[in-house]
């Protein structure tokens, strides 16, 4: 079985349509065989949840909260898509990960770090739109891959 870990950004492209990457993300994930399964982790799901209620994200499409679940329920749904705990050895890949910015104050990395600890101790592709985070995760030893 070959696991797939979306970003968040990926996520929210699939699962609403008037996203700006919603058909590539539609494309890349209807390309994929059965044997191959994409996973939330608990800061995918929060973050979905969270994306999907906030009005400064989604606009007139804010979802209430009821509706944010039913949208990962539906995604639980698809035999495609599991939710897994996260792995064994991943407090030390996380730290590993946040080295290069140990001197720096609060940054956005701290929750990118986590998803590309994640997904290297998953042993899963890191899917993702954002190619600085891309590259990033290159450095850090994960296979990525950008929808198109």
């Amino acid at each position: 079985m070959n696991l797939f870990f979306p970003d968040l950004n990926v996520w929210i492209a699939l699962s609403v349509a008037a996203h700006s990457h919603s058909g590539n993300a539609w494309r890349w994930l209807n390309l994929l065989n059965d044997d191959k399964t994409l996973i939330f982790s608990r800061y995918t799901q929060l973050g979905l949840l969270r994306l999907l209620t906030n009005p400064a994200a989604m606009g007139r499409q804010t979802l209430s909260l009821k509706e944010a679940w039913d949208v990962f329920d539906h995604w639980l749904g698809d035999p495609r898509v599991k939710f897994y705990p996260e792995p064994k050895g991943l407090d030390a890949s996380f730290r590993n990960a946040t080295a290069p910015f140990s001197n720096q104050h609060a940054t956005k990395w701290i929750g990118d770090c986590y998803l590309l600890a994640y997904a290297r101790e998953s042993d899963a592709q890191f899917v993702t739109f954002d190619r600085a985070l891309a590259k990033a995760a290159r450095e850090n030893g994960c296979r990525v891959v950008i929808p198109s």
